[in-house]
Formats: C-alpha cells, structure tokens, sequence
C-alpha cells in the first residue's frame, strides 16, 4: 500500500510517520502532484496558522490537486479545517469539500483547547471498533461547527464537529498520531478503507 503524506510547510509530519510506522506500514512525504494522485491513501496534516497553509498549498497548485483525489484522504487539524469552505483565522478560503466554514472559539474559553477531550456521536468505518467518549488529543483555537457532515463531536464551550466526512475525505480536528492506541487505531481505521 502507497501511503503519501502531503508536504506542504506546514505538518507535524514526524509523529504521523512515526505513528504509521508503528502500524507495520511506510510513508512517503510527497508535494508531487503525480505521486499524490498515485497514492492508496493520503494524509493531509497540518499545524500553524491558516493562511499561510492555504498560500503554501497555493504556491505549489495543491490546492486545485487535492479536492479532485479520489482515493480516501485524511486532513488532521488544520488539514481538515483547509478542507472546508473558509476559516475565520486570517480570513481564508478553504478548499470547499466540507460544506462548513471554520470559526473561532469565544474568549469566554481558553484558547488553544490543548489536551484531552472526548469524541461521541461516532458514525463512519473511521470509528469501527472506538468506544463513545473515547479521549483524542486536541490543540486548536478554530473549530468546525456541527453540521451534516459531522462524524464525530466534541463539547468545548459548545459542542463541534471534531470530525467530518463527505465522500473519499476524512477530517479529524483531534491529533490520532498523538492520541495513543485508541488514536493508532482509527489511523489504522483510514488505512483499511477502500476507495
């Protein structure tokens, strides 16, 4: 199996490798369009600020790319929040597979959430085998409001969408590289689905 994780500046890329490997599987970190599209499964990861994402994305044409692949693709964090429509941090256009736009927490709560939450209302193959209110890692001051594409949710100071589905995309706002087993496990999940 081809697993490609999308190098674009702007991704926690060693833990996901780490994490991949741990599995029994390699990755190959790839901004080759040809090589992407050739890929069983994509990881899209990411980690900083939104619109410097976005711009990198832009910079090497990743951003028309991804939304055309067809085979299953990942987007972790700020991976899955570039995957919806905009977001409210530095005013960016997503990429529009998720029909939901990215807003910020209130400053009624401590922002980042960094640390340990639960995940429930699980529904997708990505959660086959998770337990409701299972804890995932999070560090994250956006999030993805509940909306129809919403595979799993989380409550921080409302309840959001820590999840999202729509098609071959998958997005998690929680960190499965650094959520232990339970987190290994749906990585292995992804890695299992078909096109």
């Amino acid at each position: 199996m081809k697993i490609v994780i999308i190098n674009y500046g702007a991704g926690n890329i060693q833990s996901i490798m780490f994490a991949i490997e741990r599995l029994g599987f390699k990755a190959v970190l790839s901004n080759n369009p040809d090589e992407i599209k050739a890929a069983d499964k994509v990881i899209f990861p990411g980690v900083g600020e939104a619109s410097y994402a976005m711009k990198m994305l832009q910079e090497s044409g990743l951003d028309t790319l991804i939304p055309t692949l067809k085979q299953p693709v990942l987007g972790i964090c700020l991976g899955m929040q570039l995957m919806c429509n905009k977001s409210e941090e530095g005013n960016t256009k997503g990429l529009g597979i998720f029909d939901v736009d990215v807003i910020k927490f209130t400053p009624k709560v401590k922002v980042p959430q960094m640390g340990w939450n639960q995940i429930y209302n699980l529904k997708s193959p990505l959660f086959e085998g998770i337990n409701e209110n299972e804890y995932m890692y999070l560090v994250h001051s956006f999030y993805a409001p509940n909306c129809p594409e919403a595979i799993a949710t989380t409550n921080y100071e409302v309840e959001y969408a820590s999840a999202l589905q729509k098609d071959n995309f998958y997005g998690t706002q929680f960190h499965p590289e650094k959520s232990g087993d339970i987190g290994e496990q749906i990585l292995a999940n992804f890695l299992k689905l078909n096109d």
